[in-house]
């Protein structure tokens, strides 16, 4: 985007019809940050870091929404304005400080602000996965959201190369875990690097668990999908686990 491109909507919808039997979530699409936010006080650089977005997860995700013909929802802003899958009123929701980094722009917010962020940025992306949801009642749908996580947190190295989350649905879960374990180059965490909670997470408990949909949250480690030849081929085989019969 240009300084004169006009700001991308907070949701976008992709492939709304999609006939696959999942809807794909991407809540940490997009590091955008809306000029008259003035980069929330951040250097530009700190913006294409994992503290603004998932970097790799909406090329995943749209990859994996052509490959099995299903619907996806992405964010169009950085989740430093505020987190679309967290919880309103988190520490997280609107954090000041992310992994080490001060976020400046965050600090002395008054309730007029929060509520205006919320209702900006936060709440149209909601509407459009209930909206999505609500589109298929009566059908069988399962939610998966995608997203990459950092090789080291914090000076401590993570030895996963993918991770699945996830919280009542046990055996979605279970089944897309151990499938991603039958190759045995793969370290795969079960609920790492990431645990769900109510008191920190949003998709899964509110648009999965809440409506009796199963739902879970597909962790990759970023640097693996720092080229289109590693987006290819994650896409290639989360795509060959969930055509697997049984496992949607």
């Amino acid at each position: 985007m240009t300084h004169l491109d006009p700001d991308p909507p907070a949701a976008a919808v992709e492939n709304a019809t999609g006939a696959a039997a999942l809807l794909l979530v991407c809540e940490h699409a997009s590091n955008h940050i809306p000029a008259r936010f003035a980069g929330l006080g951040l250097p530009a650089a700190e913006l294409q870091r994992h503290i603004a977005w998932d970097i790799g997860a909406a090329a995943l995700s749209r990859r994996l929404s052509a490959l099995l013909d299903a619907p996806l929802v992405l964010s169009g802003a950085s989740r430093l304005l505020i987190d679309c899958n967290r919880p309103p009123g988190a520490p997280s929701s609107i954090p000041l400080v992310s992994e080490a980094t001060e976020i400046p722009g965050n600090h002395g917010l008054l309730p007029a602000d929060v509520a205006a962020r919320r209702e900006a940025f936060f709440d149209p992306f909601q509407v459009a996965v209930t909206r999505c949801l609500d589109a298929r009642a009566g059908q069988r749908t399962t939610i998966l959201g995608v997203h990459s996580f950092t090789p080291v947190f914090l000076g401590t190295a993570r030895p996963w190369h993918a991770g699945v989350l996830y919280r009542e649905a046990i055996a979605f879960g279970a089944l897309l875990r151990d499938a991603l374990r039958e190759d045995p180059a793969l370290v795969v965490g079960d609920n790492e690097p990431y645990q769900v909670n109510l008191e920190e997470d949003y998709t899964v408990p509110v648009h999965g668990d809440a409506r009796g949909i199963p739902a879970a949250l597909i962790e990759v480690r970023q640097d693996l999908l720092g080229s289109q030849a590693g987006i290819e081929g994650w896409a290639q085989r989360l795509a060959a686990i969930l055509r697997r019969p049984g496992l949607l």
